[in-house]
């Protein structure tokens, strides 16, 4: 193997192995997970508590508290457990 490629994949192995280089505060991460969690949250309850409501419909960080609220109000007792992780 010629040098030059062997330094390359070293290179690469060794990025792979480090942490991330995207650097976020912590809100901000934290704000993602909520974000995903309360996508997963509509798509899943979406036949129970979401039925008037697009299938599609993007949900963003000013809506997790809409999302948490219609699961407590329409849902059953795992639909309240998931809003209740969401409004943590």
């Amino acid at each position: 193997m010629d040098e030059a490629v062997k330094h390359y994949l070293s290179e690469i192995g060794r990025k792979g192995g480090t942490r991330s280089r995207r650097s976020l505060s912590p809100e901000t991460a934290r704000n993602m997970v909520r974000i995903r969690e309360a996508r997963k949250a509509y798509r899943r309850f979406h036949a129970q508590c979401f039925w008037s409501y697009r299938p599609d419909l993007a949900i963003g960080l000013e809506d997790i508290e809409w999302v948490a609220r219609t699961l407590m109000k329409n849902g059953n007792r795992e639909a309240w457990e998931v809003a209740a992780k969401l409004c943590r």
